[in-house]
């Protein structure tokens, strides 16, 4: 028998008055797709989990969303959308969604992949631009042998936090005085964040 989570109404109820009769219509298709379904409240918002997180729904001052945890595998390319939080954009009217046959059917496909113990693959990380020394920087490093060596062997994250540390400040004062830091720090083989490293 499924269940229902009380916090799951208190949202639903809590919602526009637009938003009810398509939060209501995804719930309902989601328990009938899956009956051993468990909805709760996470990250602020209704989702559905079955041996692991299967889908969600939210609603917005103007529309709503609803989406699959694992959405590319099961929808391919079509769940991209970058104009809402969810697979299907702006959810305005129940009508905004695939027919009751088809979401259900994209429901089974996310029940299978969890049965299948398929993961959700890892956000792939966006290059960071390569990193440009600042000419006071390169100027400071080469008036010093110790730090230069010092700096050559920091990782690139490392050397990434003191040019951005460096390029934050607002004051041509407070820059120097990051500047003279930095210097001192590098030689001495430290990383900008050296004092909150455990040891």
């Amino acid at each position: 028998m499924p269940t229902r989570d009380p916090r799951v109404d208190a949202y639903i109820a809590k919602s526009a008055p637009f938003a009810r009769p398509i939060l209501e219509h995804i719930r309902d298709v989601v328990h009938a797709a899956c009956p051993d379904v468990e909805e709760g409240i996470k990250w602020g918002f209704p989702n559905f989990g079955y041996k692991g997180m299967l889908c969600s729904m939210a609603s917005f001052k103007e529309h709503c969303s609803f989406g699959f945890w694992q959405a590319k595998l099961v929808l391919g390319e079509a769940a991209s959308d970058e104009q809402a939080m969810g697979s299907f954009g702006r959810l305005t009217s129940v009508k905004d969604l695939p027919p009751k046959r088809e979401l259900v059917g994209y429901i089974r496909k996310a029940m299978k992949l969890n049965d299948d113990g398929v993961k959700r693959a890892p956000a792939k990380a966006k290059p960071r631009p390569p990193l440009g020394v600042p000419a006071d920087l390169t100027a400071a490093l080469a008036n010093n042998r110790k730090a230069a060596a010092a700096w050559e062997k920091l990782s690139p994250s490392h050397r990434r936090e003191y040019v951005e540390w460096l390029a934050e400040a607002k004051q041509p004062a407070t820059r120097d005085r990051r500047l003279a830091t930095t210097i001192e720090w590098v030689a001495e083989g430290k990383s900008r964040t050296w004092m909150y490293e455990r040891k």
